[in-house]
């Protein structure tokens, strides 16, 4: 068995194939970030025996796709909570409350910064510039959802609601 086969279920391999074919067959490592995006959606996560074995699929160097992939905050090296909660720290939203923000939900959620909750269903990070300072304090859930105008107690609405929706 080859290792993409052992490491990429077969969804995942027809997956990479539609993303590799909207490039030309030696343009392949363009579907990079693509495909990490695949890998993470099915696994929570990628791991380094995977990202090995997506550097044979996109016929790539393995430290190439290291390289996207450690460059993104989007991906995520280890496993996370249900709920990964990255609050934008960057200098404007500082100044707006993102720090604070940080500071409340760790409080809340009784964890530190870059940990995961012992029930796993949070885990709280720092975030780069998410190009909203406008709305700040900003933060994103699971590298999808912007949440804007963050109050502590809008913070707590949100982390109560995603609580609640888990328990039903």
């Amino acid at each position: 068995m080859n290792s993409t086969a052992e490491h990429f279920s077969a969804e995942t391999m027809q997956r990479f194939q539609h993303e590799l074919s909207k490039y030309p067959d030696d343009q392949k490592q363009s579907a990079v970030i693509a495909c990490l995006s695949i890998v993470q959606q099915e696994n929570g996560f990628v791991s380094p025996v995977q990202e090995k074995a997506l550097a044979a699929v996109l016929q790539m160097p393995v430290m190439a796709v290291h390289e996207v992939f450690t460059f993104y905050n989007m991906f995520n090296q280890q496993p996370v909570g249900r709920f990964k909660i990255n609050v934008c720290t960057n200098l404007p939203c500082q100044l707006r409350g993102g720090q604070h923000a940080l500071e409340h939900l760790c409080k809340k959620l009784n964890i530190e910064t870059g940990e995961t909750t012992a029930d796993g269903m949070f885990t709280l990070q720092p975030g780069e510039c998410m190009g909203a300072c406008a709305d700040a304090p900003v933060l994103l859930v699971n590298d999808r959802n912007m949440c804007s105008f963050m109050s502590h107690g809008k913070l707590d609405q949100l982390i109560d609601g995603l609580q609640q929706a888990e328990a039903k």
